[in-house]
């Protein structure tokens, strides 16, 4: 198996290291993991492309290249540059330091990676490590999605519904939980959540010289969706795993609409 990885929060992330471990695993000996990541941290892109700049690529090492543009930019450069030959089988988002679940889907590089893929007709996990006080102060953070990770992905790998044919394929959303690898609970199929209310918000700030500074910060809890969402079933000790299309019409409203337009 020949698998691609890339992420949001760079080239030098901790959580890539975790990624890179679990596709190892995943392709065994005779298998090969290629990392195509950003040059540096782009948490909160979403799916951006550089469509009016040129992505400069550097090599790091073999099979490891940064690319001075988004998770998105990154999976094209691996798609149709470094791997144009020899296409991966599987690509891999994440390992996400932080979570990406309910709004934070819509803003996050990490599932704009994946989403990118799967436009490609290329199978596609974006996988993300929620923080918390059940880990925080473990001496590795990203435990549950060290231990658990290869299992969730051999197991969507083997049973669950791709879709590369037409042009929005499913691709899937892992999350794993603020806890101890032992701790985990269960692993969970669930819809993308909903906090309710602004998703995020603006703290402003004057700095000492006098110009104003605003920063995003994050609005309701994870505990406001519910059951049954990734937000609040990843919140509650869970793996969670939702599938995803890039599709965003409102299927439900096109009749009515039609209908008020006519």
């Amino acid at each position: 198996m020949r698998i691609l990885i890339t992420n949001d929060d760079g080239i030098m992330a901790p959580g890539l290291a975790v990624a890179e471990a679990i596709a190892g695993e995943l392709a065994g000996p005779d298998g090969e993991v290629w990392t195509v990541a950003p040059a540096t941290e782009q948490s909160g892109v979403g799916h951006c492309i550089s469509y009016v700049t040129p992505m400069r690529v550097e090599r790091y090492g073999e099979r490891r290249f940064a690319v001075a543009g988004s998770p998105a930019d990154c999976v094209m450069a691996g798609l149709f540059d470094i791997l144009k030959d020899t296409p991966p089988d599987l690509v891999l988002s994440g390992v996400n330091r932080g979570h990406n679940v309910a709004e934070d889907t819509l803003y996050s590089g990490t599932i704009g990676g994946a989403m990118e893929a799967a436009l490609h007709r290329t199978r596609a996990i974006a996988m993300s490590q929620y923080y918390g006080p059940g880990n925080v102060d473990l001496a590795d953070t990203f435990e549950a999605a060290r231990a658990h990770g290869a299992g969730v992905v051999r197991k969507l790998l083997d049973r669950a519904t791709w879709e590369t044919e037409g042009r929005y394929g499913v691709f899937y959303n892992v999350n794993f939980p603020a806890v101890p690898a032992a701790e985990v609970k269960a692993t969970v199929a669930t819809l993308q959540g909903e906090r309710g209310g602004s998703p995020f918000g603006i703290s402003p700030q004057d700095a000492p010289n006098g110009r104003r500074y605003l920063w995003i910060k994050h609005g309701m809890g994870n505990q406001t969706c519910a059951p049954g969402t990734d937000a609040r079933e990843a919140s509650e000790g869970n793996i969670t795993v939702t599938p995803l299309r890039a599709d965003l019409t409102a299927r439900d409203l096109v009749n009515d609409l039609g209908a008020i337009l006519a």
